[in-house]
């Protein structure tokens, strides 16, 4: 395929951007979205050019660094999909893309399409773990009874990769749709119990700090989520945190 990219350059945090275009031959129908990207940035080293700055690690599907937005989507055009298993058969011969980094204050953009998602990394340390005895006496995780349902639950909670899709897809940035992810997992397990008041309001508290928007009730963060998270875990959050706030006002 013959393809027209317009893609965003930024050349640092501080500096202004701009989508610049770029013309991309005998790009194969099979081809992933970062092969195609590959192609095109061995075509600009060979010219001497800066090559085009992008975020990727496992390109499997599973680390969630592979944050572009593409044709106006968080990931592209395929539902359930990140940017890395995305192939180039979505497209036609001679379709222009845009390529674009996030667009969220909480996201800045570090170079081109690569953006500081610390933020979220802040928001996990706030309280999305669980603490463990590691003096030698501690207990196996599968002596703890977990009901079926709960467990399936806690798990399609532990899918999210951290990716940042659903702040990118909010007319409000909001991170609700991550953050309720990371309290669900855990707030559904025994294991979660022991912490459960703190850990909801201090990861919701974190988030507030960090410039995320509130919930705007569109759903779009569900809709563009390349691992069809449920909006299921918001309402939980929502729950957790009600009660951990009326708890600690006693």
């Amino acid at each position: 395929m013959d393809l027209k990219l317009k893609i965003w350059r930024q050349a640092n945090a501080n500096s202004k951007g701009e989508l610049k275009d770029y013309n991309i031959s005998d790009v194969s129908e099979d081809s992933s979205f970062l092969e195609m990207m590959d192609q095109l940035n061995e075509e600009l080293i060979e010219k001497g050019d800066e090559p085009v700055a992008f975020d990727h690690d496992c390109r499997e599907g599973i680390c969630g660094m592979c944050s572009m937005h593409i044709n106006g989507e968080p990931h592209g055009p395929e539902n359930e999909t990140t940017t890395c298993q995305l192939h180039m058969r979505k497209f036609k011969d001679g379709d222009t893309i845009y390529v674009e980094p996030w667009r969220a204050r909480a996201f800045p953009v570090m170079k081109d399409l690569v953006v500081n998602r610390d933020a979220m990394d802040r928001v996990i340390q706030a309280g999305g773990f669980v603490s463990v005895n590691t003096s030698g006496n501690t207990l196996d995780a599968n002596a703890i009874p977990v009901p079926k349902a709960n467990a399936d639950e806690a798990f399609n909670a532990a899918t999210c990769i951290g990716c940042g899709a659903c702040v990118a897809a909010c007319p409000n940035a909001s991170a609700m749709l991550f953050v309720s992810a990371k309290v669900s997992q855990l707030a559904l397990l025994p294991q979660g119990q022991v912490e459960a008041k703190d850990r909801v309001l201090n990861m919701v508290n974190q988030m507030d700090l960090e410039g995320f928007g509130n919930c705007s009730n569109v759903g779009a963060c569900a809709e563009e989520c390349p691992k069809g998270i449920s909006l299921e875990n918001i309402a939980r959050m929502n729950r957790e945190y009600l009660s951990a706030s009326i708890s600690s006002e006693k």
